[in-house]
Formats: C-alpha cells, sequence, structure tokens
C-alpha cells in the first residue's frame, strides 16, 4: 500500500444513502429555556500550553484569563494521557477511561492478521452480500457501516438520559458522533470528501521539484493555452461506475473492481494584462485578484445521472497569475448543507447552524499544514488560510452562546494546537530552522494566537450568570520539535527489524521491504513500538513466553539511548503498554511499548509508517516545528475554572466525572476520573 494512499480508506461509502433532511430548529435543545437554570460550559482549547499561557498572563496580554483566575477562579496543570496525542487525550475526556479501555492509542492503527491500516476513531466497513453488475454500473445489495471506533459510552450521554440538554461541537475523537440525544458536530476525524484528513490540489505551470513527493495534496500540472487554464476538481471513487479502461484486476485469482473516479472540469480565465482570473465551474464564476481567497463555492459530483449526486465545497485562492500559473484548492469539505456523511447529530442542529451561519469549514482538521509543510502555501499565505478557519469557530462560538439557556455546552477550539505546530519555530531559539523563519517578517503568531483565545474566554465572561460553570480546558501542553528519531532504523540496526533487501532500506513504503520472518519488532504510528507477536500478527514470531523479556530489554535499551549530536537520552520513559494500560484493547490494538520522549524530540515522519532511513536521528528542518506527542510529563495539560480545584492532580479524565456532579448526577462506576471541585 502505497503511504499517501493508505488513509484513504473507504470513509465515504457513496453506495450508501445521503443524509435526508428535516424541518430546522432555530435554538438549542432546552427544557425549560430560562436563563437562571444551571449551565455547565466546557471550552476545550487544543494544545493551550500552561507553561505559556502564564508566561503571557504574566506579562498582561491575557487579560480575560488573568481576571478570571484572581476573581475566584482557579489555574492548574492537568495530567494528559500516554500518549499525549489529541484523538488519545480527547477519547479518554469523552469517556472517562483509559486507553485500553476505549481502544484509541494513536492517529494510526493496524489489523495485526492482515496489516491493514486505518485512521484510529472511525473505520467504514465493506457491505456484505455481494454486488450486481450491469455492465458499466455496479450495485451493493446490501449498505456499509460507519462505525465511531471509541470503545466507551461519552459522559454527555448520561446528562441526556438524566433529562439535562447537551450540545457538543467538534469534539475530536467524535466522527461519527456518537449516538444518543446531545445535539453534536464531529471533530478532529471528520474526513474531506475523499476520506482523508485533507488533501488540497494545487495546479500550476511550475510544478515544485518535489511534486511527486507530496502528501496531503495532489499536484496538477497545468498549462495555460490562449489565455485559458483547463483541468479537474477529483473527488473519490464512483463505487457505481466500473472504469471502462480496466474494470477490474485479478490479484491471486481473486477479482477486484476498479471504479471510475469522479471528477468535475473547471477552467480558469486569465487577464492578459491585469493580475486577475475568472474561474469558471458548474457555470459559477468566481473573480479573483491575485493573492484573493475565493468564499465557499460548493460542487457536486454526479453518482448516477439525475439520480444520486454528492455534494461538497471548496475554496480557491489565486496565489499568481504572471508570470506563472498557480492556484491552490482547498481540500473538498463535506458541505454542511447537504452532508455526505453523518457529521451532524441529529440533522436538525446542522440546519440550524448553515440557516444562520452559512456555509462552514467541517474538517476535522481544516487548517491546511500539509500546504504549508511542501511550501505551497508561506507563512503569511497559511496564516490567512487558518485565521479564515478561526474566523468559523468564533462565528460559531457566538452563536452557540446567544442561544445556550441551560445544560452542557462543549465548545472546542483547533487554532492553537495546529498553529503551534506550524509556527513554534518562531518562538525556539534552538529551533534549526529558527533564523531563517523569522525573515517571513509574520510579527508572533503564537502570541497572537493565545491573545484570540483569550478573546474566546471575554466572549463566554460576559454571558454567563450565577448558575454558570466555566472549565476551560486542553488535551496537552506543547514545545519545540528539533530532532527526529527513526525508530525503524534503530531496530534494524540493532537486530530486532530484518529487511528482505537492504539495498532497497530507504525506498519502500509501509514496511514492503520487511522480512517479517526474521522480524521481532517493527515501529508504527507516533509513538507505537509493536512486537511481531506468533498468533497475533499475520507473520508473527515472538513466542508469547518471550515477550516479556523482550518488552524489558527493548525498554532498557531504549531509555539508555544517546543522540550523538546532542548528548542527550532523547526517550525518557518506553512505557509497557501491560504496565500502563488496563482493558480489552491492551496487547490486541494496543502497541507493546509507547515512546515517551523528552522536549525537542519526537519520531520521525517516515518512522510513522514504517519507513527505514540510514540514519537514526535527524534535524527537524520542516516547518511542522513544534509537538506535544512526546512523554506526557513534558507537556501536562492546562485546566483553568470558575471554581476552586479541590482535586491536586486533576487528569482530563476526570471532567467527564466533574460535569456530572456538577448536575447532581452519580459518577457511574466505570469511570475512571473523579470530581476536581
Amino acid at each position: 500500500m502505497n503511504r499517501r494512499e493508505f488513509c484513504k480508506q473507504s470513509a465515504f461509502l457513496i453506495a450508501g444513502s445521503l443524509l435526508g433532511t428535516k424541518g430546522f430548529c432555530s435554538s438549542l435543545p432546552s427544557y425549560t429555556g430560562k436563563n437562571n437554570s444551571k449551565k455547565v460550559i466546557v471550552l476545550g482549547i487544543d494544545g493551550m500550553d500552561p507553561y505559556l499561557l502564564k508566561r503571557f498572563i504574566d506579562a498582561g496580554m491575557m487579560p480575560h484569563f488573568q481576571k478570571l483566575i484572581s476573581t475566584g477562579g482557579d489555574f492548574k496543570e492537568m495530567q494528559t494521557t500516554i500518549p499525549a496525542q489529541s484523538p488519545v487525550a480527547w477519547a479518554s475526556f469523552s469517556t472517562s477511561t483509559n486507553p485500553g479501555r476505549n481502544g484509541i492509542f494513536d492517529f494510526i492503527h493496524r489489523r495485526p492478521d492482515t496489516f491493514e491500516l486505518y485512521l484510529s476513531t472511525s473505520r467504514t466497513y465493506e457491505p456484505g452480500g455481494g454486488k450486481l453488475r450491469l455492465g458499466k454500473w455496479m450495485f451493493s445489495l446490501k449498505s456499509g457501516e460507519l462505525k465511531n471506533l471509541v470503545g466507551e459510552k461519552p459522559f454527555w450521554n448520561y446528562l441526556t438520559e438524566a433529562g439535562i440538554p447537551a450540545v457538543i461541537y467538534r469534539a475530536p475523537s467524535n466522527f461519527p458522533p456518537f449516538g444518543g440525544k446531545a445535539w453534536q458536530m464531529s471533530g478532529m476525524g471528520t474526513p474531506d470528501i475523499l476520506g482523508t484528513y485533507g488533501t488540497f490540489s494545487y495546479y500550476t505551470d511550475n510544478p515544485p521539484e518535489n511534486s511527486g513527493k507530496v502528501t496531503g495534496g495532489k499536484v496538477y500540472p497545468t498549462f495555460p493555452k490562449n489565455g485559458i487554464a483547463e483541468n479537474y476538481l477529483y473527488g473519490p471513487s464512483n463505487s457505481f461506475r466500473l472504469d471502462e479502461k480496466q474494470p477490474f484486476d485479478e490479484v491471486d485469482g481473486e477479482k477486484h473492481y476498479n471504479y471510475e473516479k469522479l471528477k468535475i472540469p473547471f477552467k480558469v480565465y486569465i487577464d492578459r494584462e491585469h493580475p486577475v482570473a475568472k474561474i469558471v465551474v458548474h457555470d459559477k464564476e468566481i473573480f479573483l485578484q491575485q493573492g484573493e481567497w475565493s468564499t465557499w463555492v460548493d460542487i457536486t459530483f454526479e453518482l448516477i445521472p439525475r439520480v444520486k449526486h454528492l455534494s461538497g465545497i471548496v475554496k480557491f485562492y489565486l496565489k499568481e497569475v504572471h508570470p506563472r500559473f498557480k492556484l491552490y484548492v482547498s481540500p473538498i469539505n463535506i458541505n454542511p448543507a447537504n452532508p455526505a456523511l453523518p457529521i451532524f447529530n441529529p440533522p436538525e442542529y446542522g440546519e440550524a447552524l448553515v440557516k444562520d451561519l452559512g456555509l462552514f469549514y467541517t474538517q476535522g482538521m481544516a487548517e491546511d499544514t500539509k500546504a504549508r509543510t511542501y511550501s505551497i502555501l508561506d507563512d503569511k499565505e497559511y496564516w490567512t488560510q487558518s485565521q479564515m478557519v478561526t474566523a468559523d469557530w468564533f462565528r460559531a462560538w457566538r452563536w452557540h452562546l446567544d442561544r445556550f439557556k441551560e445544560g452542557f455546552l462543549f465548545f472546542y477550539f483547533s487554532t492553537l494546537d495546529l498553529g503551534q505546530h506550524m509556527f513554534w519555530r518562531y518562538i525556539d531559539h534552538f529551533s534549526p530552522i529558527h533564523e531563517q523563519t523569522l525573515k517571513s517578517n509574520l510579527k508572533n503568531p503564537v502570541e497572537r494566537l493565545y491573545r484570540q483565545m483569550d478573546e474566546a474566554l471575554g466572549m463566554v465572561l460576559k454571558k454567563m450568570g450565577a448558575h454558570t460553570t466555566l472549565i476551560v480546558i486542553s488535551d496537552h501542553g506543547f514545545t519545540g520539535f528539533r530532532r527526529c528519531f527513526n525508530l525503524n532504523s534503530w531496530l534494524l540496526d540493532n537486530g530486532y527489524l530484518s529487511l528482505l533487501d537492504p539495498a532497497q532500506r530507504e525506498k519502500a513504503e509501509y514496511f514492503e521491504n520487511v522480512d517479517w520472518k526474521g522480524t521481532r519488532a517493527y515501529g508504527l504510528g507516533i509513538n507505537g513500538l509493536y512486537l511481531n507477536v506468533e498468533g497475533r500478527e499475520f507473520k508473527g514470531i515472538v513466542r508469547p513466553d518471550q515477550e516479556a523479556g523482550l518488552l524489558t530489554e527493548l525498554k532498557r535499551k531504549l531509555e539508555m539511548l544517546v543522540d550523538p549530536k546532542t548528548g542527550e537520552h532523547p526517550i525518557k520513559h518506553a512505557y509497557i503498554a501491560k504496565e500502563v494500560f488496563n482493558g480489552k484493547y491492551v496487547g490486541t490494538i494496543s502497541p507493546d511499548i509507547i515512546l515517551g520522549f523528552r522536549r525537542g524530540y519526537r519520531a520521525s515522519w517516515e518512522t510513522i509508517l514504517g519507513g527505514v532511513p540510514k540514519d537514526w536521528f535527524t534535524d527537524n528542518l520542516n516547518p511542522w516545528s513544534g509537538d506535544h506527542c512526546i512523554d506526557p510529563t513534558e507537556v501536562p495539560a492546562t485546566l483553568v475554572t470558575t471554581k476552586r480545584i479541590a482535586k491536586s492532580n486533576p487528569a482530563i479524565w476526570d471532567i467527564g466525572a466533574t460535569v456530572l456532579k456538577e448536575f447532581g448526577i452519580k459518577v457511574p462506576e466505570g469511570f475512571e476520573g473523579e470530581p476536581i471541585f
């Protein structure tokens, strides 16, 4: 499997039904509608670092946080999960359980028996019952199933079961939304229309040299003729229609169908004298100046003529007209006005949002970090794109605050997390690209992002009454990502991993060159190390009686490892999963060891999908210069509340129990969290 394609799993079962529509509801669910009813608000700010927050408060740059803390509120560091990854931490937040019970350990998981990779929080299971072929048309006899893979019940379901209304806006690890009566919009984990975390398109007559290696996007060479550039917007495969040139392949005697790629033609009319252009798609005309972004443009892919369609929304950015042609097109987001996948629960919630707010980003990770990584967008252009995303969140935040009368509200901002990932090099003097970064003349992006979160807090403080409890949380802190560790390279050179052809060490992708008969351990994901266990992995060789000794040996060696350039021990803790987790997913889905890196270090991009570079350590020269996927003790989360915090060492899995107690609901026995007040 090509590493660029693996995440294009079948998140879109196009053969399934598109969502229907119902009458909209103009307000949030409320049983009494009285402003003096009990309210609890959890404001989730992904990646808010407690050390930076304190620094900015002390500098007088966060007046609303300062006022809240100094007038009866509280501020503490908060424990995050092992590992300190967003989908892991937010799954523990929503379920009050450890990863061993809720089943989320990384962004990426694998099926050990087939070695199929999938995104950890949701999966589409192919329809059974076979297919009916009518010429070039294909019809599934049964529909497939899209499942949220978080294996425990969210705490807000206990609220709605007790008659307390709950609204959950963009909770991570909540795609498709959990069932129940809570009003929900899915967050991190929600794909674009291709079923990926986000795949941009770039049309240019000057393709970059690295265009063939771009992940998270596709470069389409496009050469204007007589002032007109023509190409296509590409959607997913149409599972109703076979590719006419090659309708199927046979592999090991099995027939595998190839489906037609959905695409929509568009034209760009370029003014010969001025830096302006007209984009025409679906008979819509979009006029842009060079350096200008479009508003949302809704597009429709035809699945079955006049019968079934797939709706999406895109933004165009006319990067350059003269002397080169450069057009960026955002990932095609699910259209919230006509969602092809369940991103709202109930549908009326989405209808109310669209009616009042218009179109907005639905992709779970909407800031296009990959376009910046590959220099399709520069720092200022990425800043503009990310600020358009943040503007959507602020409009929605104001909308919810205006309508929230009682019960529970969770609202999520991604602004800080992805912003710090891309802009940490501005404040990290030890980053290998710090000096180069300062030449961009983008002023204080990290500070400005924190100030925006202070504005978000100010908005809710103005709306709060005497009967409201406010809890502000992050899922982890942040630090610099300066040095990369290639786990599989270390495993290979220390005799734990074997290759079929050592000469192809740096060329093969996704374990294609691994000799499983000689491999005892491998790395996958950001923090995971797995043993090649007999009876579990599809070609396992490590016997059950060998596991404990091998894990102890690997833990000792990894924690003793020294980076020759810095003299540091990059791995603070190598956590043996069976010692830190409990639950049915331990030893099955879970890694066997979780690597807890020290500040400044993280797994390399190659490690995440099984690459085996030559060196164990390299400098991180990627604009993605900040991170948190390290040892949880290095990047604690943030907890700020309107009430004094009684618990000495609060954790992110305590928040659900705290909310339930605020409403007088008994904390379920299965919860691992405790009330903090």
